[in-house]
């Protein structure tokens, strides 16, 4: 069972450029005071898109100290213990992770990819909705979950289950 004043969390994606950041900032929000949210790429772009940002804004979420950043941050001594960690791309969910020190619980909660969406400009925002409202209906499932209360099995299934809505 977990039973932590505070909770990390970080959301995986290839490039940490959108969906992960997405889910960072949802999951600051949402997860806030239990939960701190991070996240980071195998092989970071470097950049956060700008439909990434319009959709946080949007949904009148905070976008500061969002950045495309590492994995490698986050497996370094002196890096946040992780309670969980979620994979939000099969790129990422293939590849092989760092250690994460801790021993983070893990799942894949796949959500195609914004960014790959070619086409009109209103094509490309309605992706990037699509992916915010999948991410944020993801997370509020998660923040349901009684972590305290849930065996170990129990919650990794449940995490599986809410990757799979």
């Amino acid at each position: 069972m977990l039973d932590m004043a505070r909770y990390n969390v970080l959301f995986l994606c290839t490039g940490n450029s959108a969906r992960s950041i997405m889910a960072e900032a949802i999951m600051r929000k949402k997860g806030f005071p239990n939960f701190t949210a991070h996240s980071a790429g195998s092989h970071p772009a470097g950049l956060v898109r700008p439909e990434a940002i319009q959709q946080i804004e949007a949904a009148h979420l905070s976008t500061e100290n969002l950045r495309s950043k590492s994995w490698d941050e986050f497996s370094v001594p002196g890096a946040p213990l992780l309670h969980f960690v979620f994979t939000v791309c099969d790129n990422a969910a293939k590849e092989i992770c760092p250690f994460w020190p801790g021993q983070p619980m893990t799942a894949h909660w796949g959500v195609p990819d914004p960014a790959a969406v070619q086409g009109s400009p209103v094509e490309i925002e309605k992706a990037f909705a699509k992916a915010f409202a999948t991410l944020d209906r993801r997370i509020s499932l998660f923040l349901c979950l009684p972590l305290s209360s849930l065996d170990s099995f129990a919650l990794q299934k449940e995490l599986d289950n809410i990757g799979k809505n």
